[in-house]
């Protein structure tokens, strides 16, 4: 029986993030401007012939072996895998047993900020549709991931993700009322793209966080109206507006402006988003030359991005080593998720 591989990539969020979670994207409409890199949510899917359900998580150390044709219950643990077999089973399989081994693992923590469990979830869905031979769209594949992860297991967090890791590349993806999400793919001068991989550094803290609760807060703050907080993320959206026509127009001059202060407005979505050890290494990367930066994802821990002239970037690396995460090198991959068969 033949293998099947599947990858999808996770991405950075340039801005806008947090605009894409309901309440407020029904209220205000969203708008997210981001760009997947190499760094990958990557799934092996084996057909068995024995009954069994085996699913691993390399990268947590967790592993289940159940029974194909007994329900699958929503349970840990790989909550997020049970869920995903189910509703395979439901919708394309009428309801039938499949048999299987499914192997996960991430180029990322989970909680890194890059979107690594919706990631997970699409890389998964790619995988059984490249087994079942399921002609599912990108929007098809985005949404059906959104629905397991939002709607059959109740996760706090937003559509961006989901959509970023189904359709590659930079994106400008609009948020609207009763679900409504268009994808807008950018098309990015190549030495836009370089310029920006040059200017970038990513840095991961060594924290990774709970998004659910910083998100949790966020939908609460817009559901009581709270205006600091609703005000924030009305800057957002317009930040990520502005970042489109920056990126397309080539003028990065206004870049490190707009990546600075949408990371203003961030930190009073909720609370949560920065803390001490985040200030202190975004203080000390601004001080040796970085011109702007902000967390990637909800907030709390997990990577941060900044902003750097090549001629400075060694400067900052230098700053950022006194501290206990580390930086991990990337370039933006303009391809979604894929998958192929082997054996």
């Amino acid at each position: 029986m033949k293998v099947i591989r599947s990858r999808a990539p996770l991405r950075l969020g340039l801005a806008g993030g947090g605009t894409d979670v309901s309440p407020f994207s029904d209220l205000h409409g969203g708008q997210v401007l981001n760009a997947t890199i190499d760094l990958y949510a990557h799934t092996i899917l084996e057909p068995r012939s024995d009954g069994k359900l085996v699913l691993v998580a390399c990268d947590r150390e967790e592993h289940v072996c159940l029974d194909a044709a007994a329900p699958i219950v929503d349970d840990e643990p790989l909550r997020l895998h049970r869920g995903i077999h189910r509703r395979i089973v439901r919708d394309f399989n009428d309801g039938q047993p499949l048999s299987c081994t499914v192997t996960t693992f991430a180029d990322a923590p989970a909680g890194s900020g890059l979107g690594t469990s919706s990631t997970m979830v699409v890389s998964v869905l790619q995988a059984y549709a490249e087994w079942l031979k399921l002609d599912l769209t990108e929007y098809e594949l985005a949404n059906l991931a959104y629905q397991i992860e939002r709607e059959d297991l109740a996760l706090a967090g937003g559509k961006q993700d989901q959509y970023a890791a189904a359709f590659g590349g930079f994106n400008f993806i609009e948020f609207g009322e009763d679900g409504r999400v268009l994808v807008n793919p950018l098309r990015v001068k190549p030495w836009v793209s370089n310029e920006l991989e040059a200017s970038t550094l990513l840095y991961y803290t060594g924290q990774s966080r709970e998004s659910a609760r910083i998100i949790e807060q966020q939908i609460e703050n817009t559901r009581e109206g709270r205006t600091a907080s609703v005000e924030a993320m009305l800057a957002l959206k317009e930040d990520a507006s502005s970042m489109k026509e920056v990126i397309l127009r080539g003028d990065l001059d206004r870049y490190p402006g707009i990546l600075g202060r949408s990371w203003q407005a961030k930190k009073k979505m909720a609370a949560g988003i920065t803390t001490p050890l985040i200030e202190q290494v975004y203080d000390s990367a601004l001080d040796a030359g970085a011109q702007a930066g902000k967390i990637s994802g909800a907030g709390g821990g997990g990577f941060m991005m900044f902003f750097v002239s090549p001629a400075r970037r060694l400067d900052v690396v230098r700053a950022l080593s006194r501290f206990p995460g580390e930086l991990m090198n990337f370039h933006f991959t303009p391809y979604g998720a894929q998958s192929w068969a082997i054996g």
